[in-house]
Order: structure tokens, then C-alpha cells, then sequence
């Protein structure tokens, strides 16, 4: 089974005997990891001193072919480079079979000489598939029942769905009505003059009036009036 891409949980614990790089007050360790292109430090603890404690976890993305994580712990300084404390090699066989390794590695100074442990927990969730050959359980399906077969079924289901709408009709436009293509009108009856022909009709003749009409006002004697 291949990890590639699979996570390992890793618990920086602390370190103990740790190589003093201080002549005078406590040293402030930290710890670095580096697997491929992946890089964990942990918090500084400060006057850790030769056993500092840290309690970190980081989840580093597994590699395939690369199963060793390189460690290295530090001595932190605020006005002039940090100190080199020691390195190691932690290998991972046994965490990636187990599923679990709780373990302290050795670290080697500059001139190989002990410069103290560190104590990493590691946990691989992967390590059942790693046993089994698969990455996921397995599990007992039910028979399979090819469709063809309706004695394998309770029922057959209708192939038409009865709540199904009707199929709609698409609309289709009444033809345009065209007076070119369709007969004239025609009418039995031809067209009357007004008036009628048979009814010629004579000019009204009105005898001029005098005016006022009715002639003088027989109450209104026109006469001279004197003041």
C-alpha cells in the first residue's frame, strides 16, 4: 500500500539532557522537524533550560520511499545567533506498521558526541489499510439483482410515470388571413343612389317674406313725441 499523501500526527513531548549552551543563565530550547519540504518549530520555552517541555503537534503529509524525519533542537538568543543544540534521525517503520510509536530519540552534537533526547508521540491513522492492502474497509454488499429479472422483485414498476403532465401541444399559429387569395365579395343586391332613381325629388320653392314678418306692430303707431 502506498502512503503518498496520507497524514502522520506527530507530538513534540520535550527533551531531556540536553547539552548546556549557556554559561551563565538558563537556555530557551526549541525544536525543529523537517520531512521533505514540510517544516515544524515549535514554541520557544523559555529557561527550559536541560528539560524543556513543549506538548506541540503538527500533522506532516507523507511522502512515498521517505520514512525517517530529521530532528534538530535550537537554543534561542536575542542579540546573537541561535545555538545549535544537537540533530537526529527519527524513522517512522514502526509508527506506519503499528499505527502509534511513543518514543525518545538521541541527539547528536556538531562532533557526534550525545547532546541529549528528544520524545516524539506519532500517530498514523493509515495503518489498517496498510495491513489489509486497501484504503478503505471492507464491506458485505447485499446480492446484486439484475433488472431484467421482474420475478426478483416485488413488483414491476410502470414504466410511465401516472402523475406525469400531458404532453403539451406546441401552438401553432392560425393561417394570415389574405384578401389576394380569397373570392370577392359579391352582393345580390346592386348598390342604391340616394335618393332612388324612381323618386326624383323637386326643389323646395319658399316665397321670400317681408320683414319683420307679420307686417307693422298694429299696437305701435309710429308719431312725433314733444318733450
Amino acid at each position: 500500500m502506498s502512503i503518498h499523501g496520507q497524514l502522520l500526527e506527530v507530538t513534540v513531548v520535550g527533551c531531556s539532557k540536553l547539552k548546556d549552551t549557556e554559561w551563565i543563565s538558563r537556555q530557551d530550547p526549541y525544536v525543529c522537524l523537517e520531512y521533505a519540504t514540510t517544516k515544524f518549530r515549535s514554541r520557544t520555552c523559555t529557561d527550559g533550560g536541560r528539560h524543556p517541555i513543549f506538548q506541540e503537534k503538527t500533522v506532516i503529509p507523507l511522502i512515498e520511499g521517505l520514512r525517517e524525519i530529521s530532528v534538530s533542537v535550537w537554543n534561542s538568543n536575542t542579540l546573537t545567533f541561535d545555538d545549535f543544540i544537537g540533530s537526529g534521525r527519527v524513522q517512522l517503520q514502526k509508527v506506519l506498521s503499528q499505527g502509534y510509536d511513543d518514543s525518545s530519540w538521541t541527539l547528536q552534537s556538531k562532533s557526534g558526541r550525545y547532546a541529549g533526547e528528544v520524545r516524539l508521540i506519532m500517530h498514523f491513522a493509515g495503518h489498517n489499510s496498510h495491513n489489509t492492502g486497501s484504503h478503505y474497509p471492507v464491506i458485505n454488499a447485499p446480492p446484486y439483482l439484475p433488472a431484467a429479472s421482474p420475478a426478483a422483485l416485488p413488483y414491476a414498476p410502470s414504466p410511465l410515470n401516472p402523475y406525469a403532465p400531458p404532453p403539451v401541444t406546441p401552438y401553432a399559429p392560425s393561417p394570415t388571413y389574405s384578401s389576394a387569395t380569397s373570392a370577392p365579395y359579391s352582393s345580390a343586391y346592386p348598390p342604391q343612389s340616394h335618393p332612388p332613381a324612381g323618386y326624383p325629388m323637386a326643389p323646395a320653392v319658399y316665397p321670400p317674406q317681408p320683414y319683420p314678418p307679420g307686417g307693422a306692430n298694429p299696437y305701435y303707431s309710429p308719431g312725433n313725441f314733444d318733450a
